[in-house]
């Protein structure tokens, strides 16, 4: 099979000089010969520095000028001098790059300069930083680089500088791809907390070139921690590094060409939930370093369990794994090439690649559809084409479960001389023929009606009733709301379900078939419900603001969702209010009796299938939300049914094939803090004309009656980015995750045991809120 990432070797400059000493008449650069060698032991790209020490070295004599004395004022002032002059020009010498040449660049990661500290709390350090960041972009354009690496932020109180800086070298460049280095959070959270560095602390003056680490980010704390606690790091520190991620993506206006690069140097955390939250965002490259490794019995390099998981998790979105100091003897067994087989293995055994590969599932059904948006179908106003009814006619699991549904219908129906059968929507004629099949199967006489109003897929029909049916069948053309049939029909048959469920108008187009049938009769499918939760995935709101106009973020799109990550969580949160994971929005049944009726059997309005819903849903961890992840569950009769639902599809028909879910897109993302609390409005609304959904949401935070802090607090900080013990409101605070912030005590032992009563639930505070998407269907509806 075909390998779902790419493997890059990564190089210091350490590895570059040492290149050189190898180079031979053949390899014209030690670059080159780096290149060379990595293609042979089977890698796709190579990652190398694009500077060298000596870039570092002018940079810091230039713009990091000491304390002036005496003695030395022509020398600072000569220094300056030099500086201003690169500030007007910035330029390189040959001695301070890497690479220079056009097939040295092709196959390269280029890292940036990882002493470049964007973000420092020195005005003059980021303002120089930033513009030798331009001259490194600046020249991986010339030399047509297609993706760089950029240092991660290490200071949360100044992320925006940083992002800023980012943004800019976007704008300057059309084509080249930026990538963040990040790690899925600080790993000095497990170390004695330092003090942030003051305006003097500036890049170092040495000059290490040994495989890049994972560099501290400083992040102002409430309080010091007074003792060490290696088993567990604060839940709200292990979110800050996505912290600052959301906000340098939000303030590059979620640029398609910014990308993460994420660390896995540190342990992976155990808490799914801050890792699933990178599933919905765009890692491009995974850094894999050899310390990442453990050695099993034999010796070999093996990644830690958690690692495992989160890598085969992650296969499904073809990264390109980068694979660090993998040549430095590190363990005893297997050298360089047993790191790369052992990332190979792993991949081969990713649930997601092996259901890929499988005929017959989902995922091997929608390859290339992952994450694509399609409009859904709008069968009232539209015929659909052949190839059409051929995509859907390749799902086993539906007509299968379609045919048992009849098969126990028939065989529950009182004895009768003749069981007559309506199919309303025939299209090519799948359900009537699986009908005819079960009635085989049953023993019973039955007779077939098939109804179609396509007069091209009729065509189809006239034909199947020729050579395949015969006399069993008789065939209507026309709308099912208005064709009449010559007798009332015991079981009536209809393949109308959307996404949604009721998003095809299989409501209303059953509201006029239902005159076809007898009091006492059957209806398949005989219920159908609506189903959502809040959903991140930066890639799904990227492609649904492509046209940059409302109708584009108010229209719900069929999507097959691979990155993206559902926000809510089981429970009901802090306060107790909130609801399941996925909940419940409506539902229909059929055959119904509450609508009013002409004499013809026909509904005198639509009013009837009018439906609205507001969910309550508890965010366990913090998160953007982009929009809606819509689902429909069916039953067709008795204890068949169809499922699309993430918690039931496997037990109610695994590996169907005809129905992706539905994406409700929001024109703003919506950060969720911790612990918050979001309510969703939605409303299936109708006129004479056409039927729409509108939707909103709203953001809480739970509020408390927290006790008064004593007088004099050691966790009392004017420049704390966590919430302190002395806040009033949302305790426990809204970055630490809900899930950890009673370990040990569940809800009832708190009560019990009188913990809980100093703070016990006021209520909620409200912080934040969506516009009302698609007011009066004014982007998108379904033409009835």
């Amino acid at each position: 099979m075909a390998d779902a990432a790419s493997l890059a070797s990564c190089f210091t400059f350490d590895d570059i000089s040492q290149a050189s000493t190898r180079t031979n008449g053949s390899d014209k650069t030690p670059v080159l010969k780096l290149i060379k060698e990595s293609h042979s032991k089977g890698y796709d790209f190579v990652c190398l520095p694009l500077t060298t020490p000596k870039w570092r070295e002018r940079w810091r004599n230039m713009c990091i000028v000491p304390s002036a004395s005496a003695d030395d004022t022509d020398e600072t002032a000569t220094a300056e001098q030099q500086a201003e002059a690169w500030r007007k020009a910035p330029s390189f010498l040959h001695e301070e790059v890497t690479i220079s040449r056009l097939d040295e660049a092709v196959p390269v990661l280029v890292m940036v300069s990882d002493w470049l500290q964007l973000d420092s709390s020195d005005d003059w350090v980021r303002h120089d930083s930033e513009i030798a960041l331009r001259q490194e972009v600046a020249y991986a354009s010339y030399l047509n680089v297609q993706t760089v690496i950029l240092p991660p932020p290490r200071h949360r109180s100044h992320v925006a500088s940083y992002a800023r800086a980012i943004n800019e070298c976007l704008k300057s460049t059309t084509y080249m791809n930026f990538s963040i280095r990040l790690p899925i959070y600080d790993p000095a959270v497990f170390q004695p907390k330092e003090s942030p560095p003051t305006h003097s602390s500036t890049p170092s003056t040495s000059s290490t070139t040994s495989a890049p680490s994972t560099p501290k980010i400083f992040i102002p704390r409430a309080s010091p921690s007074k003792s060490l606690k290696a088993a567990r790091a604060p839940e709200g520190e292990l979110n800050a590094t996505w912290e600052m991620w959301d906000i340098i993506r939000t303030l590059c206006d979620y640029n398609t060409r910014l990308t993460l690069t994420l660390d896995l140097t540190p342990p992976l955390p155990s808490n799914a939930g801050i890792l699933n939250r990178w599933m919905a965002e765009p890692v491009q490259h995974i850094f894999l370093p050899a310390s990442t490794f453990i050695a099993n019995v034999k010796g070999y390099p093996v990644l830690p369990k958690g690692t495992q998981s989160f890598i085969r998790n992650s296969m499904a979105h073809h990264p390109i794994i980068i694979m660090s100091g993998v040549s430095s003897g590190l363990h005893t067994k297997g050298g360089e090439s047993a790191y790369a087989q052992y990332v190979r293995h792993v991949e081969k055994t990713s649930s997601a690649i092996q259901a890929a590969m499988t005929a017959g599932t989902v995922e091997h059904f929608a390859q290339g559809y992952q994450d694509y948006l399609q409009n859904p179908l709008q069968p009232l106003m539209d015929n659909l084409q052949s190839i059409t009814y051929q995509t859907f006619e390749q799902d086993p699991v539906k007509y299968r479960n379609y045919e048992e549904a009849v098969y126990h219908a028939l065989m529950d129906w009182p004895d009768s001389d003749r069981i007559v059968i309506c199919v309303a929507g025939a299209g090519r004629g799948p359900l009537v023929e699986r009908s005819l099949t079960a009635i085989k199967r049953s023993g019973r006489s039955a007779f077939v009606y098939a109804v179609e109003k396509n007069p091209n897929a009729f065509v189809t029909l006239q034909g199947r009733k020729q050579q395949e049916w015969g006399s069993s069948v008789q065939l209507f053309f026309g709308d099912m709301r208005h064709v009449e049939l010559p007798e009332q029909v015991d079981i009536l048959i209809s393949e109308l379900l959307g996404s949604f469920g009721d998003n095809e108008l299989s409501p209303e187009c059953l509201d006029g078939a239902m005159r076809f049938l007898k009091p006492d009769g059957i209806s398949i499918p005989s219920s159908y419900s609506a189903h959502l939760a809040p959903l991140s995935s930066s890639k799904l709101y990227n492609n649904a603001r492509i046209s940059r106009d409302v109708k584009g973020m108010e229209t719900p799109y069929v999507v097959m969702f691979q990155n993206v990550n559902i926000l809510s969580g089981d429970g009901g949160g802090v306060s107790g209010r909130c609801g399941r994971k996925i909940q419940l929005c409506w539902e229909f049944e059929h055959p119904r009796k509450d609508a009013t009726v002409d004499e013809r059997g026909l509904p005198l309005t639509n009013s009837h299938n009018v439906r609205s819903a507001k969910l309550s849903f508890h965010i366990p961890h913090a998160g953007v939300m982009h929009g809606l992840a819509g689902y429909f569950e069916a039953i067709l009769y008795g204890h068949v049914g169809l499922s699309i639902h993430p918690h039931s599809k496997d037990r109610v028909s695994k590996d169907m094939l005809s129905w992706f879910p539905l994406f409700f897109p929001f024109k703003e993302p919506l950060y969720l803090p911790s612990n918050s609390e979001l309510q969703v409005s939605i409303w299936r609304l109708t006129n004479e004309r056409q039927v729409w959904y509108e939707w909103y949401a709203e953001s809480f935070l739970p509020v408390f009656n927290a006790p008064s802090p004593p007088e004099h607090s050691d966790d009392a900080s004017g420049d704390a980015f966590f919430a302190c013990a002395s806040t009033h409101v949302a305790v426990p605070s809204p970055v630490i995750d809900a899930v950890d912030a009673f370990p040990s005590l569940e809800r009832s032992e708190l009560r019990k045991s009188g913990e809980e009563s100093p703070r016990s639930t006021a209520g909620v505070i409200k912080i934040g809120q969506t516009s009302l998407h698609n007011p009066g269907g004014r982007s998108s509806w379904i033409g009835l």
